[in-house]
């Protein structure tokens, strides 16, 4: 016999606003956002999900609105689903709960996505001190293709994935997150060296009711007052998984995440077409709207025996990610070097932070010597299938990290060559340096005899 069609237990109009939606969506953790609906173990269901923005990002060549764009609506997800046994009985606190991903993709009738850099006055990204101001770039599907008019030169296969899955926290966990996150926010940010150099802020996103969405509880209500003032905001990932943008995790993958509550109240969203290591721009990934197939399994007393706390509670675990044997295959790569000492020349110690931003500095810097922009180059390692590592951790004072590139995702040949000293010049792409700003009208400018509409 066949198996069934996946039963569809949260719908999405991508028509439609999030609170709009005919299963009410949420942006914020907390134990008492209540369950959308229940799922049987072991049953194949689809969840549908929006891009983490809402639909707030347009599909044409304006960053205006990456430049204003609010954050205090990360991250919209679809859930909480309530795990139950094949007898009724839920998930337990204490419990791991397996999910199996057998299937994701975009939407239909809806098969594009984006990359952008955020104002750094809105948060910017790793490299805000280099690139403080907005840009965007549209990219478009071709099966498992991706392509950007707005950097062209470029077409790659996705692995696509979600950046948010994640079981809702209990009371005693949430009040551990926001006191923990509170003295960080709290902290004199001239006191910490990693500040210093990386330019992020702020430096925790501590609870905020505004634009607060919280599934079935109705707005403006005091039972909505109460936990939109307490709900943790699902900017960071944390103990109960939540938004880990771990771009291996694609078809055949698991995750095993701890339950918190009764039913565990899974939840998922900000579904990505391909992501680079680190998704460096911070709204990095290919975000798109998109679907997964999942399974899941309760493993009962799953925590005490396989998640071992690390922290001062038997809450301070962290999930085990399965990665699945689906993957794009490279054989040619460009490796570029990291160590811990940052553009000053100032010298830390072991800090991977500081070597992965000058791994990612020594790529822009060489792959604009091929046509490109270095915005556009920040870009594309943000979202292209680059693989990012720590190559070593013990050898003071500089941490050692590495960024392989696929040169396969290019349609020029990239690699060093020796010709007069200097590499060979192949068939160079146009430098477009104005494309992704604004103009003054707030438009992108496109370049004569292209479109920044999508292919025919």
């Amino acid at each position: 016999m066949a198996p069934l069609t996946p039963r569809l237990v949260v719908p999405i109009d991508v028509k439609k606003q999030p609170w709009e939606q005919k299963v009410p969506l949420h942006n914020r953790w907390h134990p008492d956002i209540p369950p959308v609906a229940d799922v049987t173990e072991g049953e194949l269901f689809r969840v549908e999900m929006v891009d983490w923005s809402g639909g707030r990002v347009r599909d044409d060549n304006s960053a205006d609105d990456m430049k204003s764009m609010d954050f205090t609506i990360a991250h919209y997800l679809s859930g909480p689903l309530r795990i139950v046994d094949s007898g009724g009985v839920p998930a337990s606190p204490g419990d791991l709960l397996a999910v199996e991903i057998c299937n994701l993709g975009p939407l239909p009738g809806d098969e594009w996505g984006y990359t952008a850099i955020l104002e750094r006055e809105n948060g910017g990204g790793f490299l805000t001190d280099h690139f403080p101001s907005a840009r965007k770039a549209i990219w478009y599907f071709e099966g498992i293709y991706a392509y950007s008019p707005q950097i062209p030169g470029v077409r790659f296969p996705g692995l696509t994935h979600p950046g948010v899955v994640g079981t809702a926290p209990s009371i005693e966990l949430l009040n551990i997150w926001n006191e923990r996150e509170k003295r960080l926010a709290e902290t004199n940010q001239e006191t910490l060296q990693l500040c210093e150099v990386l330019h992020q802020r702020p430096l925790a996103h501590l609870p905020n009711h505004e634009n607060c969405l919280l599934g079935k509880i109705q707005e403006g209500t005091a039972e909505w007052h109460k936990i939109a003032n307490e709900a943790a905001r699902t900017i960071a990932g944390r103990e109960n998984g939540g938004n880990c943008d771990i771009k291996n995790l694609s078809r055949g993958s698991k995750v095993y995440l701890p339950v918190f509550v009764e039913g565990g109240n899974l939840s998922t969203g900000d579904m990505h077409f391909s992501q680079g290591d680190g998704e460096i721009s911070l709204c990095g990934a290919i975000e798109m709207s998109g679907f997964l197939e999942l399974k899941c399994e309760i493993i009962r007393g799953g925590m005490k025996e396989y998640l071992t706390p690390v922290g001062p509670t038997p809450l301070h675990v962290n999930p085990i990610f399965e990665i699945g044997s689906v993957e794009p295959r490279f054989s040619e790569w460009l490796v570029f070097e990291g160590i811990s000492v940052d553009e000053s020349g100032k010298q830390h110690f072991l800090d991977a932070s500081v070597s992965y931003k000058r791994a990612v500095l020594n790529a822009i810097e060489y792959l604009s010597r091929f046509g490109y922009s270095k915005e556009q180059v920040y870009l594309l390692l943000s979202c292209c299938p680059c693989e990012g590592r720590i190559s070593g951790i013990v050898d003071s004072p500089n941490a050692v990290t590495t960024l392989a590139i696929p040169t396969a995702i290019f349609d020029q040949d990239v690699k060093p060559k020796r010709f007069g000293g200097r590499p060979l010049p192949g068939p160079q792409l146009r430098r477009l340096p104005d494309l992704l700003s604004c103009s003054n009208d707030g438009h992108l400018p496109v370049t004569q005899g292209e479109s920044s509409t999508r292919a025919p």
